[in-house]
């Protein structure tokens, strides 16, 4: 079998920040990576579940709703991968921004977390979740489309 493209990146020189990860077709994949692989420091799953839901509604009622394809977690729990069509670089991290903007500073209930609405609702850290987004976004303020690729 081919080896995919996702573990063709040197997960040792990876670093958090925003990258473009592979574009297929119309589709590009954006990787959003919160923590520093193999480091030992990982989203939890409730943090990472809660996170995945606040972003998923927020970037699917943003401006760009339209391009959003998916937001999702990575299975490592390191980061998420954001997938959009007809957006470019400092599109795609802008919107990353405002999702992680607003998943911050949410307030109330994590949207979707019920039992009808979600297949585990009960494992939700929404205080972790604040935080990690909070972390994330420390990091991408200063961030630039040019810092947008995997270092070689």
């Amino acid at each position: 079998m081919e080896r995919i493209a996702s573990f063709s990146v040197d997960h040792t020189k990876l670093l958090p920040g925003m990258y473009l990860s592979r574009r297929d077709g119309g589709v590009t994949t954006w990787d959003i990576r919160m923590k520093k692989p193999n480091a030992g420091d990982y989203l939890t799953t409730g943090s990472a579940h809660a996170l995945e839901h606040l972003l998923a509604t927020y970037l699917r009622n943003s401006a760009q709703k339209d391009h959003v394809v998916y937001v999702g977690p990575m299975g490592c729990r390191t980061g998420f991968y954001l997938l959009t069509q007809g957006l470019g670089p400092a599109e795609a991290l802008e919107l990353a921004r405002a999702g992680l903007r607003l998943a911050a500073r949410h307030e109330g209930p994590v949207p979707g977390a019920s039992e009808p609405e979600c297949g585990n609702y009960r494992d939700m850290d929404l205080p972790l979740a604040r935080a990690e987004a909070a972390a994330m976004l420390a990091v991408l303020e200063d961030w630039t489309p040019e810092k947008m690729h995997y270092a070689e």
